[in-house]
């Protein structure tokens, strides 16, 4: 293993460490790939070994993509909360006859996503609620609405949720309503949806939700019609340490067989406003060291097959995401510049920070700010303070109350 780049302190963690943990990392930082076994001690390492292990991913990150931390000027856009499908751990969804249930139009949507091309904007990430009387072609036309009008943005969009309920209500083949969707100008497909990728848990979370099967099928499919996704778990809740590497173990078969997922970004539940929470018996989300753990650990899982690791702020908050970003992870998220699913279930970290914070915090731990694109081409790398561009604030005026109208049945 490379070491002489790892500081005195992470060398002395290494060094302290169990000898059987010493033995896995120095095996994952030689090139092996991990048996299920060692990935499980390193899910429950505390004290030294968490340290030793948080160096050790750090130094991966290094091997792997340097020291530039990257970040995507995006936009979310979640363009109904109204859904069916009941998940205990989201305080998002809402049913159609709820006073606070919305639908977007077409041309609210469109305005959003050319205001947020215009502050510079380079992707609209698009989801939402599922709708029971949703247009099976929906997905499509707002794809097509909003590729027509900037035909330059990148449309993240759909969920496997959302395009396995497009298979549903059009009745196409699923490689069918995929390349129909690319044909159209997707982009590339969010890779949520995923949870924990086992079927016992999903039970628990959400009997509805589509099953891990279903999941990998719909994700594996994008990848061989050249569709990228990204991949995620969600961590916090009612899972234990082996699902994660078991997850984690999964989403690496995918990869080494497709080559499709741009990134990993491990989600912290965020509990609050959650039914899981209330009545279900989940932990109250996970505390820092449990991020760290997570982080690091998807790192050394995952090194040789997944290169980029992302932090979501919106969930863990700065500081805690630059603690992260110094065990493994690599990549900042988005600007969003609004965010509905992880405020409507808790989170209070806001719904969007603007480039020139992403640069100031990066550089606060010593790294290099890099703006990519949302496959992770890097537009530009930011190597000196003063040669930084102004540019447009991320923070948008409130959308207009006549555009977040009330869901009307039928309105899909």
């Amino acid at each position: 293993m490379a070491t002489p780049t790892m500081n005195r302190s992470d060398l002395t963690a290494l060094q302290a460490c169990p000898a059987e943990v010493q033995e896995i990392l120095h095996a994952v930082a030689s090139g092996a790939e991990l048996t299920f076994g060692q990935g499980l001690l390193l899910a429950t390492a505390e004290g030294l070994a968490l340290d030793a292990l948080v160096a050790v991913a750090d130094q991966l990150r290094r091997e792997t993509v340097g020291d530039a931390i990257t970040f995507v000027v995006n936009r979310n856009i979640n363009f109904t909360n109204v859904c069916f499908v009941g998940c205990s751990f989201c305080g998002f969804a809402r049913g159609p006859g709820a006073a606070d249930a919305y639908s977007l139009s077409f041309e609210e949507v469109v305005r959003r996503a050319r205001e947020a091309w215009e502050r510079g904007a380079t992707e609209v990430c698009v989801q939402g609620g599922l709708p029971r009387d949703l247009d099976g072609f929906f997905y499509r036309d707002l794809l097509c609405a909003i590729k027509h009008a900037i035909p330059g943005m990148h449309v993240h969009a759909f969920s496997p949720m959302e395009i396995d309920y497009g298979v549903t209500k059009t009745g196409m083949a699923l490689r069918d309503y995929l390349q129909m969707m690319k044909d159209e100008g997707l982009g590339s497909i969010p890779g949520t949806a995923a949870e924990i990728l086992d079927d016992r848990v999903r039970k628990e979370l959400s009997p509805n939700k589509l099953p891990a099967a279903r999941w990998v099928e719909i994700i594996t499919t994008a990848h061989e019609l050249g569709i990228p996704t990204t991949s995620t778990m969600m961590y916090g809740h009612v899972e234990e340490p082996a699902d994660w590497v078991r997850h984690m173990f999964l989403l690496r078969t995918i990869q080494k067989r497709t080559g499709g997922f741009t990134e990993f970004v491990p989600l912290g539940f965020i509990h609050e406003k959650t039914r899981l929470y209330r009545h279900g018996g989940a932990r109250p989300g996970a505390k820092r060291e449990e991020h760290l753990r997570v982080h690091a650990l998807a790192r050394v899982l995952l090194h040789g097959a997944i290169k980029n690791l992302q932090v979501s702020w919106v969930k863990l908050g700065f500081e805690t995401s630059l603690a992260c970003l110094q065990a493994g992870a690599n990549d900042f998220s988005g600007t969003l510049m609004e965010e509905s699913i992880s405020k409507a279930a808790g989170a209070t970290f806001g719904e969007n920070v603007s480039p020139e914070e992403f640069r100031s915090r990066i550089r606060s731990i010593g790294r290099v700010p890099a703006e990519r694109s949302t496959t992770y081409k890097i537009r530009r790398v930011f190597d000196e303070p003063e040669h930084d561009p102004q540019s447009a604030a991320p923070q948008l005026p409130r959308a207009p109350a006549e555009s977040h109208v009330p869901y009307i049945e039928g309105a899909y």
